[in-house]
């Protein structure tokens, strides 16, 4: 008989969730994790990101502190503390993570585990020992690592992926930054924040290329307003890396080389599958990412996955999601998964980003009739009265049922305000009905029903 009912290999936010899902379940489960609980999110991804750019919100306020009749003197900062603020939080979270495991119940193992033919997981541990783990049903959740263009080495010091750049000891002058998705523009934010001179290099046509159009068009004004160098339709063409930092060719509408102290790689990511497997174990791929049925099962019997190495969207909350479907389904052979279908994505530079269902230009490809409610942040009371003016709230509501079909905002908190939307798609709320809820005043969720309004020619305040 197998020693556990569940085994996870990898403890991001799709294995240790998916593990603690099995134990509420009366499961007996197991997490394996190579590093640390939590994996790339809490440790390397948008936990420490998001301290980095609290950090570099804070500074921003403080130098504009005469705006709000505050006197502060000459402002500096530490970017080691900074820096050091943003690992100290990570542990924090990933020391929570591990008492959650124990909390309920769930074995935690670190070591690098190989999933073989056999559905038995070889682990070796950091001290060199080995041991075998058996189990009746397999999660694999071992996530993404950053893609490399071809032509990089990444050193950690001229070169960077995200990871990398997270344990910056010193503040580069001058970096570029290629890749304008959420990671590249959050990383141009912060450095730009705290004075590096930064160029965001973006093939496309556009800054955050999956968010609607006018919001991405809006905040890439916004970013070279801010004093980001911001180069769009441009690819690398080449790099040449020396001792005073690196050179880069590029080519398209904006080609033109670009000097500066560092570069940071944030094009993608890949399934995180090197070493997961033993050799001659094979699992059906679907461009690079684990393929999975409709019940998260992989192409191996009794092995499971759920998370980044499935594919997009690679996010932690969507990760999260698909293991605790997969783990019900797994252990209630009746029940149907849900597969992710709506899910809020959300960029935390200043302004924020936040989206959430079709964007404008997708509803027309699907030759969808919807009507746009806009309002602005300036026409909000709140956001006036708290100098967060610059942003604007756009939702698609279809017709003539009134149903939500996606909702777009760039501004302060637009990452809070993203939920009552999820909340109302979720519950096939319509337009009237978010209109007919009393919003509380002064706040900026005034802005999603003023937005509802908009749409039917009945906003007060625009």
């Amino acid at each position: 008989m197998a020693a556990y009912d569940l085994a996870v290999l990898g403890g991001g936010p799709a294995g240790y969730v998916g593990a603690i899902r099995a134990a509420q379940l009366g499961k007996k489960a197991v997490v394996i994790e190579k590093e640390r609980a939590g994996g790339t999110c809490l440790n390397w991804g948008c936990i420490p990101s998001k301290s980095l750019l609290k950090n570099a919100e804070i500074y921003q306020h403080i130098l504009h502190a005469e705006d709000y009749g505050i006197t502060t003197g000459k402002v500096s900062f530490d970017f080691a503390k900074v820096m050091g603020r943003s690992r100290a939080v990570s542990d924090r979270i990933a020391k929570g993570v591990e008492f959650l495991l124990k909390a309920k119940k769930v074995d935690y193992v670190v070591g690098e585990g190989k999933l073989g033919a056999d559905r038995k997981i070889k682990v070796k541990t950091a001290d060199g020992k080995s041991q075998t783990i058996e189990a009746t049903n397999v999660l694999l959740a071992t996530g993404c690592v950053p893609r490399v263009l071809p032509g990089l080495k990444v050193d950690g010091k001229k070169v960077m992926t995200s990871r990398e750049a997270l344990e910056m000891k010193k503040q580069p002058k001058s970096m570029v930054v290629l890749g304008a998705g959420a990671i590249g523009v959050e990383f141009a934010y912060f450095l730009n924040s705290f004075g590096t001179k930064v160029t965001l290099v973006e093939m496309k046509a556009r800054v955050l290329p999956v968010e609607d159009e006018e919001i991405s068009d809006l905040l890439g004004k916004t970013l070279a307003k801010q004093g980001v160098t911001v180069l769009t339709d441009a690819a690398m063409e080449s790099c040449t890396v020396s001792a005073s930092g690196v050179k880069v060719k590029l080519s398209g509408k904006n080609a033109k080389t670009v000097e500066a102290e560092a570069l940071l790689c944030a094009v993608g990511v890949q399934a995180n599958l090197e070493n997961a497997l033993e050799p001659g174990v094979k699992l059906e791929l679907d461009r690079g990412y684990v393929k999975t049925n409709a019940r998260y099962q992989t192409s191996m019997a009794g092995v499971f996955a759920a998370g980044d190495i499935i594919g997009p969207p690679w996010l932690a909350h969507v990760a999260s999601f698909e293991a605790i479907e997969a783990v019900n389904g797994i252990f209630d052979p009746k029940g149907q998964p849900k597969k992710v279908t709506v899910f809020p994505g959300c960029t935390y530079c200043q302004p924020q980003v936040a989206s959430i269902g079709l964007t404008e230009a997708a509803a027309k490809e699907k030759k969808l009739k919807f009507k746009v409610g806009r309002f602005p942040y300036r026409a909000s009371g709140r956001a006036v009265a708290s100098g967060d003016s610059e942003g604007l709230v756009k939702i698609l509501i279809g017709e003539p049922h009134g149903e939500i079909l996606g909702a777009h905002i760039i501004g302060a908190e637009a990452t809070e305000l993203i939920a009552e939307v999820g909340l109302g798609m979720t519950l096939e709320a319509t337009a009237d009905e978010i209109a007919h809820t009393i919003h509380a005043h002064p706040t900026l969720t005034e802005m999603i029903k003023e937005a509802t309004e908009a749409a039917a020619g009945h906003a007060i305040h625009i």
